[in-house]
């Protein structure tokens, strides 16, 4: 039995047209500055769009977000993002993880549980690691988006989260389910600056692979990365999406994102791939990449 599901990150689908100077306080207003400077330029709402068009004739592919809807948390984003997110899917087909421009400062934190609660719960309601199971297919997430210091864009996935994963990830084996795990940050080593990492990544990593995974996703780096990661049921796959709303500006890629497709073999398991978005300088999206990789796992 062969199941699909997509990955976004980094949507950046908000505007900031008609901010006032009084909702730019703190690290607000650098990151309003870097919208006037740059992003309004890289983050196209057109882009999106039409990412979301190409895989919106399969009405069930779950979809996976992880993270940065907004641009620097404002309550009008969130907003804004929630309308976006209604239109998009109902909750129970989209399982979202917040990004770091989503906590930009504490009050960014309460807007989340306001304007997007059902989609960044699991089954069993609010409480990170959430859980969604989809036929075969868990769904873990885990929140890495925290307030920093203006400058900033590190994460960091707090203790209980990490003393509740490992029995989640067991519970999940013993039912033979293809684990799936989510959040917005890179959870490996040297992949992103000191200013941008996963502050704990020894930690998450650590847990993940003492835990077992089939797969684990994020964002963050705009950019398609894959590695792996050596867990104790076999080697994971560690894939970020591009960003969904990119226009591939300097040496950034356009828009991207990724469908996979799940199956079970005797050996274990068999994830299918596939890239879909803009080629540099294309206007319309193709298949950028397809990528077969066979999971062994002791039955």
């Amino acid at each position: 039995m062969a199941r699909d599901f997509v990955h976004l990150s980094d949507l950046h689908l908000t505007s900031l047209a008609g901010v006032s100077a009084r909702e730019l306080f703190s690290k607000r207003l650098l990151g309003y500055l870097s919208w006037r400077r740059r992003r309004r330029l890289e983050h196209r709402r057109e882009r999106l769009d039409a990412l979301v068009a190409d895989f919106a004739g399969d009405d069930t592919a779950q979809i996976v977000i992880t993270g940065d809807l907004t641009h620097i948390g404002l309550e009008r984003e969130f907003r804004a993002a929630a309308e976006w997110l209604a239109a998009l899917a109902p909750p129970a087909r989209v399982a979202l993880v917040p990004g770091n421009h989503d906590a930009t400062v504490p009050a960014s934190l309460a807007y989340q549980a306001r304007y997007w609660a059902d989609y960044l719960a699991g089954d069993d309601g609010p409480g990170y690691p959430t859980l969604r199971v989809r036929g075969e297919l868990a769904f873990i997430g885990l929140d890495s988006a925290v307030a920093t210091a203006p400058g900033l864009a590190t994460g960091r996935v707090d203790g209980a989260q990490l003393a509740r994963l490992p029995a989640l990830l067991a519970a999940c084996r013993e039912r033979g389910l293809f684990r799936v795990v989510y959040l917005h940050h890179c959870p490996l080593a040297g992949v992103d600056s000191r200013r941008k990492h996963l502050v704990n990544h020894a930690a998450v990593a650590g847990t993940i692979a003492a835990g077992g995974a089939e797969l684990v996703l994020h964002g963050h780096g705009h950019r398609d990365q894959r590695h792996e990661l050596d867990t104790v049921d076999g080697a994971a796959p560690v894939i970020a999406a591009p960003s969904a709303s990119a226009e591939g500006r300097s040496d950034r890629p356009a828009a991207a994102y990724h469908r996979f497709a799940v199956a079970r073999t005797e050996a274990g398991w068999e994830l299918s791939i596939s890239t879909r978005g803009f080629g540099p300088g294309a206007a319309t999206i193709a298949t950028l990449q397809e990528e077969r990789r066979a999971l062994q796992r002791a039955r």
